[in-house]
């Protein structure tokens, strides 16, 4: 069976190389260039598919469930008042980016930058810093703590989950996607 944790440390590993995309593409808007709203919406689109829907719907459907309801107070606590919270956070940045971007096609305004740029960038911040906590910290407790058959279930399920993403062509589509991104927005 698929490990299901080295599978979402490998995705993490892909968010943050994407997170490297967005923070670069703010930086251009910094340094003058007029922000390409069409990539921004692109880069939603990879946070909400393949960052949300696919990879915290793994986190939040399987493990994350497993820890709160096996692991008492500090699964809880990580989980509900920790990690969850931030999922939440950065749809909220995505849907006010998406606010910034409309404001800003319907009428070009410096205020309408500094929306795209908070937003794009607070949430590359805030991904940065949870990936961190998750990879170094929640993810080792589970493994720690959580009985052998949650961890099998887990992978069962994780691999379920990941083999119909794969045939639904969800993993190649938001790959080929991050690949457009970072290879647009790097900084030699």
């Amino acid at each position: 069976h698929m490990n299901s944790v080295e599978i979402l440390v490998k995705e993490h590993d892909n968010i943050l190389a994407f997170l490297g995309a967005v923070k670069n593409a703010c930086l251009n808007i910094i340094e003058g260039q007029e922000p390409d709203t069409g990539d921004f919406r692109k880069m939603i689109d990879f946070v909400r598919n393949y960052a949300d829907g696919h990879h915290h719907g793994k986190e939040e459907k399987f493990l994350f469930d497993h820890m709160v309801k096996e692991l008492g107070k500090i699964g809880k606590n990580l989980i509900t008042h920790g990690m969850m919270v931030e999922h939440d956070l950065g749809r909220l940045y995505m849907s006010d980016l998406e606010k910034a971007l409309d404001s800003y096609d319907e009428k070009p305004s410096t205020e309408a930058k500094l929306g795209i740029i908070s937003n794009a960038a607070g949430y590359a911040s805030l991904l940065e810093r949870h990936i961190e906590k998750e990879n170094t910290l929640v993810f080792k407790y589970a493994e720690k703590n959580l009985p052998q058959e949650s961890m099998d279930k887990v992978n069962e399920d994780s691999e379920r989950f990941e083999e119909k993403a794969i045939a639904d062509g969800v993993v190649d589509k938001y790959i080929s996607l991050l690949e457009e991104m970072t290879s647009k927005y790097s900084r030699q």
